[in-house]
């Protein structure tokens, strides 16, 4: 039989021992966490309140950027060049739709947007913080914008934005010398953190590109403003706490004349070249015209990749500056210059004659180097052999002269330099020398290389606006001043005129020499034989010039040059340089036409032109008469 199992008697004193314990340390644990609560509540409410209330009104409060209005650009005579106008851009947030590619699909089939800026949008986007808003279409017209917002109800995340956008009134005709803002790309960000600038730039979406929108960025951008916004818990603005409007940019106002800068274009219709117009008694810029130019609107608004590639890949060129760019061999346009260092050399004088047959041989060399006129100009002296570009006189003067003194004289006008002018497309052209052709040639100097040099051909390559630069030296005994287009710049404080900057003048031995050489000029176009009298036949004034007929290509040594049988972009170019009154110089033309042949025939009348134009509506100062002999 089982032994029966044994009640336990309950210890109640012992439960009751061990509730107790139980609830004791339950209770320590309740007032542990009591107490880590109120010291956390301590810490949020007094010692870090500042911190967390600071925390509290950065998600609240935001700072947001406000752009300043781009400075404004003036003719001489006040008439505006470069304007801000408002505009409306279709933006879209991608935080807030759902499908972005299904909404900008569906925008692109009511708006007609094309599928590359499609693309481009969605590319931006996927680098973009999605609650930015980004731009989808620009430049809205006002049927755009009814159509946008008829529908915006269907679109949640798309909002119609106006801003002032850049504008140019005048379109191609000043492109090259005013310039254009653009977008601000990836390399624009890096180069405004290098210098220090990009938090000058949050709100601004514009960048000036070319021209002086680049030169004056600094002073056309002005300072970036900021509004403090209240924004609730989805982001929403719910009102403007405080606002710090910004500073708008200065204004400039140019020594360019738009009614000169218009009447150059138009004598360079359907043509490739340059006109440059300056003002030799301070260095202004009265006008600068690169043929064929673009409509600089595009840019701002965005223009398309098609549109660039066309632009980029023409024939023509129209992106080159070629006033500022343009590398051309001077031709005969600098035979004054040879003949004032021939004059302060003692190589010459204005007596000294020269035999011309028609061609030019140096002592014991077979080759002949020809005349532009095949039977010579018999007999000539330093007048006549400047008023009817006679090369032998020149290729005399250049041998007996030497490279070296050459390249010295030269360099004094500017050439083979930087002119200094106030944008950055600038080209230095060539100035050639001995080292020069040593280290990029890897050969010694020629003598031939000198005689060439004599009529502004072989190495020798200058831009327009170098031309127009040395023949304003030349024109006022030396006086030298950096060519520059802004005249003024407008701020809050008042309008800052800006001085000449005037370099070291060109010293002679002589200061008769100016004279002399410039009387040959003044025959070029007013005597019976210069080669632009029927340019510069019954003008109202008297003028000076120099010719130039450049050659593209070389010929054999007794090759002909036959226009006729040549393609049209090998034929020669046409130069010309002018200035006037002669005894008190006021504006200097330099001219040049790619492949128009003769520059007496070709580019003399459109430097007369544009100094009637001048002369109509401008008129001369009164004459200050400096001793140069008048007709």
């Amino acid at each position: 039989m089982a032994a029966r199992k044994r009640i336990t008697i309950r210890d109640r004193q012992a439960e009751a021992a061990l509730f107790y314990r139980r609830a004791v340390v339950a209770l320590l644990a309740v007032f542990a966490m009591l107490a880590l609560l109120v010291s956390n509540l301590y810490k949020l409410q007094v010692t870090r309140h500042e911190d967390f209330n600071t925390r509290s009104n950065d998600n609240r409060i935001r700072v947001l950027p406000v752009a300043p209005n781009r400075g404004l650009i003036y003719d001489r005579n006040g008439i505006l060049l470069a304007d801000n106008r408002p505009v409306y851009s279709l933006e879209l947030v991608p935080e807030e739709i759902d499908d972005l590619t299904a909404t900008v699909t569906s925008l692109a089939e009511m708006l007609a947007i094309s599928e590359e800026r499609q693309q481009k949008f969605l590319e931006q986007s996927r680098v973009s913080r999605r609650f930015k808003k980004i731009p989808l279409l620009e430049n809205l017209t006002e049927q755009e914008v009814a159509l946008i917002s008829v529908s915006q109800h269907q679109y949640p995340g798309i909002y119609v934005e106006a801003r002032l956008k850049r504008y140019y009134p005048f379109g191609d005709a000043l492109t090259h010398a005013v310039g254009y803002v653009a977008k601000i790309n990836k390399r624009d960000l890096e180069n405004l953190d290098k210098a220090g600038k990009l938090a000058n730039y949050k709100a601004t979406r514009d960048i000036g590109k070319q021209g002086l929108e680049r030169y004056y960025e600094d002073v056309l951008h002005g300072t970036v403003g900021y509004q403090e916004v209240e924004v609730n818990n989805r982001g929403r603005i719910t009102r403007t706490v405080a606002f710090e409007p910004p500073v708008p940019g200065s204004d400039l106002r140019l020594s360019l004349d738009i009614q000169l800068q218009l009447k150059a274009q138009e004598l360079l219709t359907g043509m490739r070249g340059a006109v440059v117009a300056l003002d030799p008694r301070d260095g202004s810029v009265l006008a600068l015209v690169s043929a064929p130019s673009y409509d600089p609107n595009p840019f701002v608004q965005g223009i398309s990749g098609k549109a660039y590639r066309a632009l980029l890949n023409s024939d023509d060129r129209p992106l080159i500056n070629r006033t500022t760019q343009g590398q051309y061999p001077p031709a005969s346009t600098v035979k004054p210059l040879l003949a004032l260092l021939a004059l302060n050399e003692g190589v010459v004088t204005p007596e000294t004659r020269v035999w011309d047959p028609g061609w030019f041989r140096i002592e014991g060399v077979k080759r002949k180097y020809r005349d532009w006129k095949k039977w010579g100009h018999g007999w000539v002296d330093l007048y006549s052999a400047i008023e009817q570009s006679c090369n032998i006189y020149f290729f005399d003067a250049a041998t007996k002269l030497g490279i070296d003194k050459i390249d010295e004289f030269a360099s004094q006008f500017g050439f083979g330099e930087y002119t200094g002018i106030d944008i950055r497309e600038e080209s230095a052209g060539v100035q050639p020398s001995r080292s020069w052709k040593r280290a990029r040639h890897g050969q010694p100097w020629y003598l031939g290389d000198t005689v060439n040099i004599g009529i502004g051909q072989g190495y020798w390559t200058a831009t327009p606006l170098q031309l127009a630069h040395a023949i304003g030296i030349m024109a006022r005994h030396g006086d030298n001043f950096t060519p520059r287009m802004v005249q003024s710049i407008q701020t809050d404080s008042g309008n800052i005129q800006l001085p000449p900057d005037q370099r070291p003048p060109v010293q002679l031995k002589k200061d008769t020499y100016w004279d002399e050489a410039i009387e040959g000029m003044r025959r070029v176009n007013h005597s019976e034989h210069g080669t632009a009298r029927k340019a510069f036949a019954d003008t109202s004034y008297v003028s000076a010039g120099k010719s130039g007929t450049a050659q593209v290509f070389s010929l054999k040594q007794d090759e002909e040059y036959d226009a006729e049988k040549l393609n049209k972009r090998k034929h020669d170019n046409a130069m010309f340089v002018a200035f006037a009154p002669l005894n008190n110089p006021q504006i200097v033309v330099a001219v040049a036409i790619e492949n128009q042949g003769g520059g007496s025939s070709n580019a003399a009348p459109i430097a007369r032109a544009v100094i009637d134009h001048y002369v109509e509506t401008t008129g001369f100062e009164s004459i200050l008469p400096i001793g140069i002999p008048t007709p």
